[in-house]
This record gives structure tokens, sequence and C-alpha cells, in this order.
């Protein structure tokens, strides 16, 4: 029997034995084909030598030195590259070991930030709805999906507060435009400042683009720059959590490009190790670094694994693949045939209610009635049911079930390779189709 602490414990899983460019494969020699990056992370498929060869490397010459000793040479290569791509204004690197990681450091950040320069009122984070930043207990408090928070909520902080998600097919009005519902929606973050008090609020926190929680939503044009306006006229820091739908995975090294809107901190992952080592990291501005560089001069947080060689060496070469491969550019070109193959092939489903994202970043939500978009039942876990068909026929999906309120609402989430062909691509969405009809027997509805 097992000795290992599954995520759940009435399930047996198969063994991974080995990866393939999208596929894995288990000991029984069975191939999957990964259409969802196993959690949005493995950008650059399974078998990249050039990755594990920068990583067999770095272990030749020094595997792990704690950041109160030493820094390192890949450190300071990625932390300079990183810098050079990110928005104007970031010029500092934090390198974590994940995601949850990369938000808890932004949040303590955000706030030693405000007493660095005087101003220890600013305490509260404001976030969203439905969105998902973590799961230590301060990014888990900052998120705002019920069903993970429910059963954590006495240890969860008070300090964080949540307006509305920006989800222009589920809660627009009635011929509401698309410009008009972003507006209203940004808007709701400064009434939420005026409540708590204009100089109370440290940070607003957000994804670009809502990934496990909503499956894929993007917001409408023009929220983040008036989410952006509203942050400088109250001196609120803009935090953007793009662990899961920035490196490229949107069409953009950093999905903030596309908003047009430059953070003052920013956090990445996933892709940024592309799964060969975890890693994560928090980009921030240079007038926070300055702050604390000309106060304290200490940020008092960190990790035993801060700016692990290796991992920063297997991340600066995910990068030079990435760029050398043109792979962020072969996202943003490819991106909409794969939402047009996705469309084409699901979209005369009944209970397909909406097909969305960037890039190959791409969430379809299942419903019981497209017309009113009303949810399929929850205990029926539909989500559940559908990955474990996909997996059966060979393919990996990242279902969620809550994708309405944390509780109703059933999503598919999407993330392939950046690597997969056109033809890998058609055996996903076939797959996926398959497996629907499997689910969700036409005939039956």
């Amino acid at each position: 029997m097992s000795k290992v602490f599954p995520r759940h414990t009435n399930y047996a899983l198969p063994v991974i034995e080995s990866g393939d460019g999208v596929h894995l494969i288990d000991t029984s020699g069975r191939r999957y084909i990964d259409a969802c990056g196993g959690a949005a992370v493995s950008c650059l498929g399974h078998s990249n030598q050039r990755i594990t060869d920068a990583i067999k490397a770095q272990v030749d010459k020094v595997s792990y030195a704690h950041t109160s000793f030493f820094t390192s040479e890949p450190a300071e290569a990625l932390a300079a590259k990183l810098v050079s791509l990110a928005p104007a204004g970031i010029e500092h690197v934090y390198l974590v070991s994940g995601g949850s990681e990369a938000v808890e450091s932004a949040i303590k950040l955000s706030r030693q930030y405000f007493l660095e320069i005087g101003q220890p009122e600013r305490q509260h984070i404001v976030s969203r709805k439905q969105s998902y930043h973590g799961n230590t207990l301060g990014a888990l408090a900052a998120g705002g999906n019920e069903w993970r928070r429910s059963q954590f909520q006495p240890l969860l902080a008070d300090a964080m507060h949540h307006i509305d998600a920006c989800h222009y097919w589920r809660f627009a009005q009635d011929d509401e435009s698309e410009y008009d519902y972003g507006q209203r929606m940004a808007n709701q973050l400064e009434e939420k400042i005026l409540e708590l008090g204009e100089t109370q609020v440290a940070a607003f926190l957000a994804e670009p683009v809502v990934g496990a929680t909503m499956g894929a939503v993007p917001a409408v044009e023009g929220y983040f720059k008036r989410i952006r306006e509203i942050c400088d006229q109250y001196g609120v820091l803009l935090l953007l959590d793009e662990v899961m739908c920035g490196m490229g995975r949107t069409g953009s090294l950093f999905a903030s490009e596309q908003e047009q809107i430059n953070p003052d901190i920013v956090c990445v992952a996933k892709g940024l190790g592309a799964g060969f080592q975890p890693i994560g990291a928090m980009l921030c501005s240079a007038t926070i670094y300055r702050a604390i560089e000309t106060g304290t001069g200490f940020f008092q947080h960190g990790h035993t694994y801060l700016g692990h060689p290796v991992a920063a060496a297997a991340a600066l070469a995910v990068i030079t693949e990435l760029e050398e491969q043109a792979l962020v550019e072969q996202v943003a070109r490819r991106g909409p045939a794969l939402m047009s193959m996705l469309s084409s092939s699901l979209g005369n489903h009944p209970n397909v209610g909406d097909v969305r994202g960037r890039g190959f970043f791409i969430g379809v939500e299942l419903v019981e009635d497209k017309q009113t978009k009303q949810a399929l039942e929850p205990s029926l876990k539909t989500h559940a049911k559908l990955k474990k068909a996909a997996f059966e026929n060979g393919l990996m999906i990242y279902p969620m079930g809550g994708t309405i309120d944390g509780r109703s609402g059933d999503h598919v989430l999407l993330a392939p390779p950046f690597i997969a062909t056109d033809t890998e691509l058609g055996e996903m969405v076939d797959l996926l189709g398959k497996s629907l009809h499997e689910v969700l027997p036409t005939d039956a509805v």
C-alpha cells in the first residue's frame, strides 16, 4: 500500500514513467495527450532536452546555497532576463518555489511597503469573487472562491475583501455593452475603497485572465485601464496574479501586455519553469524596492528555497527556448485557430454554453440550458465525470465545478503545450468532443 498522501484517497492513480512531447506515458505503456499542461504548467511539453541539459549542468556545479549567504549566477541571470522582458517600471525579482509563495510574497511586500513609507493604516487587500490566488492561508484568504475558502474560513484574515468578477457573458445586464459592463465592474473597486476608507487599502489583486475557478475568463476591454486609474487615484498598489495566465500562455509573455497597463507587482510561476523545476517569481516596481532599500533594508519574509540555483537555471533555459523558438508568438497566432476548432466541434452541443479565452488558455463552460445559461445540477459533478471519461480516452483536461459562485457551474480548462502540432491540437479537440458526448449524450437532452 502506498505511503503517499494523495490529493484524493479514494482513487488509485496510474504511475507516470516518462514523457514524450505533448504526451505522458504510464508504467503500463499507455499514452495520454496533455491538453491542460497538468495545471497550465507544461508549456514546453515533457521531453525538452535543452532544459534537462541546463538542469544537469547546474547540478554539476552547485545545487543549493541559502540566500542568506549567497546569490547565484543562474538567479542573477534569470532576474535580469525577466526584468528586461517585464512591463515598464518592474525592476526587481524575488524568486520562490511556486505560485502560492509568489502571491504570499506580494501580499506581504505590499503591506511592508506602506509601513516603510509611513502609511501603516493601509492594511486591506481587495480582490475579486471567484478568483484563485493560491492555497497558503494568505493567498487563500485573498482568493474569492467560496468552495476553497469555506472549511478554512476561521483561519482566514479579515483584511481581505472582494468585489464582483468581470465576466461579461455570465453576469452582464441585458443590453449592457461590454465597455459599460467593464466600467461598472471596475468602479466597484472605488466603491470598496471608499467603504473601507480612502487611506486604508494597500492593494488590489487580480488575475488578468481568470483561470482555474472560472475557466479562462478575460476581462473586457477597458476594465483594467479603469482599475489602474482607480489605484493611482487612491494610492493603491496594483498586484497582478499571472501565475496561470502568464509566461506566454495567453499570447504575450506577460498577460498584462494585452491590457496595456503596468502593474506595481506581478506574480508568475507555472510556465516559468514549465514543470522541469518548481519555481515562481514575484516581480516588483523600482518604487517599491527603493522603499525597502532606503528604509529598513530588510524584507521580513523568506523561504528556504528562494532563488534555488537549479530551478533558476531551468527557468532561464525555458525563457531562452520560448524566445529562440518564437513560441509565444506562435501561441498568439494559433490561439484563434484552436478556439475556432473548439467552437466548431463543440459549439452545437446543447450543453456547451460558452467557449472563451486567449491564446492557448481556453475555457468551455457547460450548462443545462443555453438560452438561460442555467447551470447543470451541481450534485451531478459533471466536470468530474468529464475528466474521468477524458482520461479513459487518453486525454488530460483541467475541469472544475463551482464556476459561477463556488457552488454551481461546470467548466473545462484547456492549456496545451505551446509545442503542440496542428494534428495534436485536432486530436485534443476530437477526444474532448468524444468524451463530452459520452458524459452528456445529445440524444438524451
